[in-house]
């Protein structure tokens, strides 16, 4: 049997707005809520990990704090972290492995920074990873819009097979739909 957690990485005010503002934040936050209510339903853990800067996303800012519109319960788990990588000089490996999660649903900002190093960092700890693949979200850069961004990593995501455990690019509603928020335990290519 399968003990996912849903990890949602850098869902922040200050990358939802201005300038820079991630590519359908509000689309975005309604399908994590959506996974989140569906995680919390399945008695999976929701972990929200939020990244923090010296001078952009400064730990108590508002741009540090949750987005808007970002749903989270009082037995939600919230995580600090100052790397792209979530489990870089965090207690994310500790708590996943106490609490015996086999398997990851990861989603959240932005996508080529944060959400491909947790996903990379994850398959090489040993979790096989499901990513929403309509669920996180970029901002772009000057050699790609944010949607080449996203169907970039869930293609390149799901194409790395030499960690073992394999990520999986599925949208929201069929993560929900099949009622899975997970992997199979040992599912490899």
């Amino acid at each position: 049997m399968t003990h996912p957690a849903l990890l949602i990485i850098d869902v922040q005010q200050g990358l939802c707005e201005g300038a820079g503002a991630a590519f359908d934040g509000a689309g975005t936050i309604t399908r994590i809520n959506a996974l989140s209510a569906a995680a919390r339903a399945a008695g999976a853990p929701v972990v929200f990990i939020q990244h923090e800067a010296q001078n952009e996303l400064r730990h108590g800012s508002r741009e540090w704090q949750l987005a808007d519109g970002l749903i989270a319960e009082s037995g939600d788990v919230r995580l600090r972290k100052a790397t792209p990588d979530s489990f870089n000089q965090t207690e994310l490996q500790a708590l996943l492995n106490e609490r015996r999660i086999d398997a990851l649903v990861i989603c959240g900002m932005h996508t080529e920074f944060c959400v491909d190093t947790t996903c990379r960092r994850a398959m090489a700890l040993g979790w096989p990873v499901w990513l929403a693949a309509d669920a996180h979200t970029s901002a772009g850069n000057a050699a790609l819009s944010p949607q080449q961004v996203i169907a970039h990593h869930n293609v390149t995501l799901a194409n790395i097979s030499s960690f073992g455990p394999l990520t999986r690019a599925v949208p929201v509603a069929a993560l929900i739909r099949e009622g899975r928020l997970g992997l199979p335990a040992h599912e490899h290519r």
